[in-house]
């Protein structure tokens, strides 16, 4: 079963962002449900899932969830007799840098990260990286739309700068701030990112990036290895680094991961329900 949210004032009707994939899913066989995710994002998981027939498994893809009230949605449903592919340890971990970083660290650029928000332990972080530019983020997003404001730290090792991106990118992310501080080390990339989808270990998919839907994948693109991640359903975000090194940018769980508009929903469907990937969805 693959579960998509419904559409705020059409809530017998998907959500018009994840009608294409319900459609292509439906006409490949596959029942679709949809979930109240307005309830679900507000607490009320029982209410979110209330439209969910009992008794199958499924696969979620939707907006994005904090894993706290994914796991509540994961309750809502196992009450009613339904299990998701993705458990709630398991979305926080695909969803969550600290969850995957230690996996792939020697492909993606070396980070550090508080537990909260305070002023002390950024300095420490920034501390521990070093010297010289560094990109923040939190635990799940980072603002890269506001770049030299709430993104980019020219030197971790000028505290008073660094801490005015840090203020003004937790100012920006307001309630949805996750975690703490992420630092990571500022790699200089070339061309635009690349998505891969990967089921049950194997990569199913190459794709554009959702924010360059336009610019397709390079044929020469170089898969990493994901033999420490072990997660059901996962995109890894990929770019090329300046000396031609293909480096991980971003893990994330699948479900809440974007499609690209240049991407039919007909293969992402097809991907996540191959023969040999995840049958017992």
């Amino acid at each position: 079963m693959l579960l998509v949210p419904s559409d705020v004032m059409r809530p017998r009707r998907p959500d018009e962002h994840f009608a294409d994939e319900a459609r292509a899913a439906r006409d490949a066989g596959i029942e679709v449900a949809l979930v109240d995710h307005d309830a679900l994002a507000g607490g009320d998981a029982d209410g979110g899932v209330a439209r969910v027939p009992a008794g199958a498994g499924a696969v979620y893809r939707g907006w994005m969830l904090g894993a706290d009230r994914y796991a509540a949605m994961a309750r809502a449903l196992a009450a009613r007799g339904v299990t998701l592919r993705t458990g709630a340890e398991e979305y926080r971990r695909a969803h969550e840098l600290p969850g995957w970083y230690a996996a792939v660290a020697a492909s993606t650029p070396e980070s550090v990260w508080t537990t909260g928000d305070g002023r002390e332990g950024f300095r420490r972080a920034c501390a521990e990286l070093g010297g010289g530019p560094a990109v923040l983020r939190d635990f799940t997003k980072s603002m890269k739309h506001y770049w030299h404001e709430a993104a980019y730290i020219p030197d971790v090792a000028d505290s008073a700068a660094a801490w005015a991106v840090a203020s003004r990118f937790r100012e920006l992310r307001g309630d949805g701030f996750t975690g703490g501080f992420v630092v990571r080390r500022f790699e200089s990339f070339t061309g635009a990112e690349v998505r891969t989808w990967w089921v049950g270990g194997v990569c199913r998919l190459v794709t554009a990036h959702p924010d360059s839907s336009g610019e397709l994948p390079p044929d020469d693109v170089e898969l990493p290895g994901l033999g420490g991640v072990d997660l059901p359903f996962v995109t890894v975000d990929l770019a090329r680094r300046a000396d031609g090194r293909w480096r991980i940018i971003e893990i994330g769980d699948g479900q809440v991961s974007d499609r690209p508009r240049s991407t039919p929903p007909e293969e992402l469907i097809g991907a996540l329900y191959a023969a040999g990937g995840p049958s017992d969805l």
